[in-house]
């Protein structure tokens, strides 16, 4: 287990459209000019204050300090623009800022720069922001210039030094950024207000971004060893494998599917890597307009399509072992990762089973089920495994699916609506940590009064509702405010078997990291580490 805070941390110690639909042309890879990262991913904002995924975040690992950061191949904390952090009083966390540090267009990085990040994140609360990771931080201030001091709600809380490490970490230059907006990328860019180990020379929103060295930085990743990095975004990964597979960028991150990982993996002159897995495959009910006359009913429908589903199935055929199957909203090698799904509805399919659930709580079958999934945010092979769930639920005999698909600007947006009984999502973690695979989905929050915890919207926990659990509330207030190491995976234990209990959400998978260099490219085993932050300090050729 992680267990933070309580030590002094010291210095000792991550729709492309004109590039990606032509998708190939020899060009910086081959020149011997810098390095091409090609992906998939799009970028929603370089501001902080307005982004909380994976193409954003990739950027900003880039170009932003933090306070703290991993190292490579590390999950421990280490100072990045802090000196050190530690806890003054237990709900007081208080980092020292390093000496000197400036961003790149020559502003002092100062506490105040820091404080005043965290505020605006909090005062802008955009939609797409990590506003929500902020919620343990009741207040924060820049005592003087180099000493910043935290407030949390909690005492001794185990997890918030690793806030400091996620989408709501980096530092922005408040003499560039506005307190109470959105800065928007080519704004970003023209005012240089980078202080990470690089800075970005040229930027075309998902077609192109070219990163080069910043000679300045001083913090965890360590001096820059290839001067420039160039990312390539591609609308369609058919593209991203054709330039890969002709050697025309020097690594693809980030998302191929898994039959072109296969055929790339037979490729000569390329190589396949895999790190630290992490990413979870799941299915999210509604419950308040999932089926079901009453709640009984409706955890017995969830329960019954937990006992139906074929997760080897899905690794296997679908994902071909890129992906493993999950018994846990926790996945194996998290510390207190246990697997409840399989002790209470087995590894593979059980009708009768899944039947009793069923006729215990009074419901005919079969049961309709108005099942959505989305086609282009999580995958190309999304299709393929949610046509797999309606066969397998429907082998059983007990239910009939509606399957419908929706592209993702219109999918986020009605999910949270309310318009989808039943839908997947998917969680690439914030920080390696148990807590950051349970917290973001079972904390209490109020519709009516619009205080939000629960980002999938699922009324699970949701305080205007029958479905409010004081239980579950304590037991995450308990984990995530226990240092002692035993008593928290107790904890954690716990919490796993009570959504196993529950099914508020239905585990299918988890994948490992994975991106493809071609020969001579080296350091890209190093950064797919537990830390989940692809580093172009790693890169070299």
């Amino acid at each position: 287990m992680f267990r933070r805070g309580t030590a002094i941390i010291a210095v000792s110690a991550i729709a492309g459209v004109a590039l990606a639909a032509c998708g190939s042309g020899k060009g910086d890879s081959s020149s011997g000019s810098g390095i091409v990262v090609g992906t998939t991913d799009k970028v929603v904002s370089i501001d902080p204050a307005a982004s909380y995924d994976n193409g954003s975040m990739n950027v900003q690992t880039q170009v932003f300090q933090y306070l703290l950061n991993y190292p490579e191949g590390s999950t421990e904390l280490t100072p990045d623009a802090a000196d050190k952090c530690d806890y003054d009083t237990p709900t007081t966390y208080v980092c020292t800022i390093k000496p000197g540090l400036k961003f790149a267009n020559g502003h002092d990085l100062t506490a105040s720069d820091v404080a005043f990040s965290y505020k605006r994140i909090v005062t802008i609360a955009d939609p797409s922001g990590p506003s929500s990771l902020l919620g343990a931080m009741k207040s924060v201030e820049a005592t003087d210039d180099k000493t910043v001091t935290f407030t949390l709600n909690a005492a001794n809380d185990q997890t918030f030094p690793q806030i400091l490490v996620t989408s709501a970490g980096p530092i922005v230059d408040e003499e560039t950024y506005p307190a109470d907006k959105v800065l928007d990328d080519d704004a970003a860019v023209k005012a240089n207000g980078f202080s990470g180990p690089y800075t970005i020379a040229k930027y075309s929103k998902n077609q192109l971004a070219e990163f080069k060295a910043n000679p300045d930085y001083q913090g965890t990743y360590g001096k820059a060893t290839t001067d420039k990095v160039t990312m390539k975004y591609y609308a369609k990964a058919e593209n991203l494998k054709l330039d890969i597979k002709n050697k025309d960028i020097d690594v693809a991150f980030r998302s191929l599917t898994p039959t072109d990982i296969a055929d790339l993996d037979k490729t000569k002159g390329l190589k396949v890597f895999t790190g630290a897995g992490g990413e979870l495959r799941y299915i999210t009910f509604n419950l308040t307009t999932m089926p079901g006359d009453n709640k009984e009913q409706k955890r017995a429908i969830r329960q019954a399509m937990a006992a139906s589903v074929d997760r080897a199935e899905l690794s296997k055929q679908v994902y071909k072992n890129t992906y493993t199957p999950a018994y846990s909203m926790v996945p194996n090698g998290q510390a207190g990762a246990t697997e409840p799904f399989k002790d209470v509805y087995g590894e593979t399919p059980d009708k009768a089973k899944a039947k009793k659930f069923l006729d215990d709580a009074g419901v005919k079958a079969p049961v309709t089920i108005k099942l959505q999934y989305n086609p282009d945010h999580y995958g190309s092979s999304s299709d393929q495994e949610y046509n797999a769930v309606k066969r397998q639920l429907e082998a059983s005999g007990l239910f009939k699916v509606d399957l419908q698909s929706t592209e993702w600007v219109t999918y986020s947006e009605e999910y949270n609506a309310d318009a989808y009984p039943v839908f997947q999502l998917g969680w690439f973690p914030d920080f390696p940590d148990a807590d950051n695979y349970l917290s973001p989905f079972l904390a209490p929050y109020d519709t009516k009064k619009k205080v939000n915890g629960n980002f999938t919207n699922s009324h699970y926990n949701d305080q205007a509702t029958e479905f409010a659990d004081p239980t579950m509330t304590k037991l995450l207030d308990d984990e995530r405010t226990d240092s002692d190491k035993a008593s928290r995976e107790a904890t954690l234990k716990e919490i796993q078997d009570r959504v196993a209990s529950q099914v508020p959400y239905l585990p299918l998978l988890t994948g490992s990291q994975v991106a493809i260099g071609v020969d001579g490219i080296k350091g890209i085993d190093k950064t797919l580490d537990a830390s989940f932050k692809f580093r172009f300090t790693s890169l070299s050729k």
